[in-house]
């Protein structure tokens, strides 16, 4: 369980709870096999569908030079 970091508590993320659908971050690097397995294995459920993104990180500025 030491992949999945905390839920996210969000507007949306709070209305899809009512839906049995769940928002969480995870530790980058990780498949979306692994994501699964680990989910059905610490929950003790079964995943039907999954989604899954990575987002970037935000551009940092020193000055006029951005990078």
């Amino acid at each position: 369980m030491d992949r999945i970091r905390y839920a996210v508590f969000t507007d949306k993320s709070i209305r899809l709870l009512g839906k049995n659908q769940y928002t969480s971050n995870i530790e980058s690097g990780s498949t979306r096999t692994k994501i699964k397995h680990w989910v059905e294995f610490f929950f003790g459920v079964r995943v039907i569908v999954m989604n899954s993104h990575r987002l970037r990180g935000k551009a940092r500025r020193l000055g006029c030079i951005m990078g």
